[in-house]
């Protein structure tokens, strides 16, 4: 009788797990499958969370990442409410919180990313909420029923959608930002202006160039007020922290992987130690080479995570194929999508497509003469276009981006 080979072990039942379970199935591996999550739930949708569930559009019964019968079909083991404690990085083995020892013939780190631990003064009060899980969401929404101010400290993304929510709910909402503009990260100075005004025409009080120095409580410790940096209190009820995440890499670094912001991994998902993959928020993976873009990045985003598993499942199917595709994310914001592609870099040449105060319109980034990012708002058609352009490496003109009557597509041959 032959032996039977060890399992596939994935921590962390989000996304890029489930999406490496899956892709290793289609591409035809055979061995078992065992996916660990930490959580009590079976995998779940996460954008919503910052939406529509908190809005009221989205109900928990719309999350499921997958139909109920998808792993018990697909022999995927899934073992829910288990945490893995300890990594054996050279025996290949992970010991769970019950004390059971599995052994694999692969191991894939999908363990995500937590809050950025928020240690101002008055952060234990109650009505203080992260947000990252579906707990923590349904916690939120719960609380909104009954809140009329609500304070939102971040001006990222996940900020914005939560401000956007409970603005939607009715609550009069305030965001605190601490760097002088909104996502200046991720947008130039003009689409930074254009989400603060888009956000105040909704009745959203935005701060920027200011930190928070204390939350105040009442009798009950429930936080009742925000005090600036510069003295300036903002009355609420609820308070929502959107100040980033940090890469859950404590298995990684006890086993003694390569770390820097994440784990490190080529664009296959391997890590530092042979037989270790390392995907999703968690992994700090090979970008696909273009000019310009650094060589890795840890990219906290559900296609990064989904295209990192595809290539991981290739690798361990046998049939290797590493990431190729282009980043791209989305946000939704009252009545605005915003799609983004590629990635930015300073130095780009920014060209706007379309008039901002209509609400669709396009922003390009040419880095020397090529397409290498683009961002879109109501405008889904010019996204699409804008990822397979940016995967061709296609050269554009600025004039010929910026006049709405041309055709986005690759110029025909000279």
């Amino acid at each position: 009788m032959a032996e039977a080979r060890k399992p596939l072990v994935i921590v962390g039942a989000s996304y890029a797990g489930v999406q490496l379970a899956a892709s290793a199935r289609e591409l035809g591996f055979a061995d078992r499958i065992v996916l660990v999550g930490d959580e009590r739930h079976a995998p779940y949708q996460r954008p919503p969370l910052s939406k529509g569930l908190l809005s009221g559009r989205t109900t928990r019964e719309q999350l499921s990442l997958r139909g109920a019968d998808f792993f018990a079909e697909n022999g995927i083991e899934l073992l829910l409410g288990r945490r893995a404690e300890a990594l054996d990085a050279a025996a290949l083995t992970v010991r769970l919180d019950d004390g059971a020892r599995l052994e694999a013939g692969w191991i894939a780190l999908a363990t995500g990313a937590r809050c950025r631990p928020f240690t101002c003064p008055g952060a234990e009060l109650a009505g203080v909420f992260d947000l990252r899980t579906l707990d923590d969401a349904e916690r939120i929404a719960e609380a909104a029923h009954s809140c009329a101010r609500a304070c939102v400290i971040g001006g990222g993304f996940i900020g914005l959608e939560v401000a956007s929510a409970l603005r939607t709910r009715g609550a009069e909402v305030t965001v605190v930002e601490a760097q002088p503009r909104l996502l200046a990260r991720a947008f130039p100075p003009a689409m930074s202006d254009y989400v603060a005004r888009a956000h105040r025409a909704q009745g959203t009080q935005v701060l920027t160039g200011t930190g928070v120095r204390e939350l105040l409580g009442d009798a009950q410790g429930r936080v009742a007020a925000v005090v600036l940096d510069d003295g300036r209190r903002i009355e609420c009820e609820m308070v929502v922290l959107g100040i980033g995440v940090l890469p859950n890499d404590a298995l990684a670094q006890q086993a003694g992987l390569a770390l820097d912001n994440g784990i490190l991994a080529d664009r296959l998902g391997r890590s530092s130690a042979p037989g270790v993959l390392a995907i999703g928020d968690v992994a700090a993976m090979e970008l696909p080479p273009a000019p310009g873009v650094p060589r890795r990045m840890r990219l906290e985003s559900i296609q990064a995570a989904n295209d990192g598993a595809r290539a991981a499942a290739s690798l361990v199917a046998g049939r290797p194929e590493p990431w190729r595709a282009v980043p791209w994310f989305w946000s939704d914001q009252y009545h605005l999508k915003f799609q983004m592609a590629g990635l930015p870099q300073p130095g780009d040449e920014v060209v706007l497509r379309g008039d901002m105060a209509s609400d669709r319109f396009s922003v390009f980034y040419l880095r020397d003469g090529v397409l290498a990012a683009a961002q879109s708002v109501n405008r889904p058609a010019e996204h699409l276009h804008s990822r397979k352009l940016i995967a061709e490496g296609t050269r554009f003109g600025a004039a010929e981006l910026a006049d709405p009557s041309f055709e986005l597509r690759r110029p025909a041959p000279a």
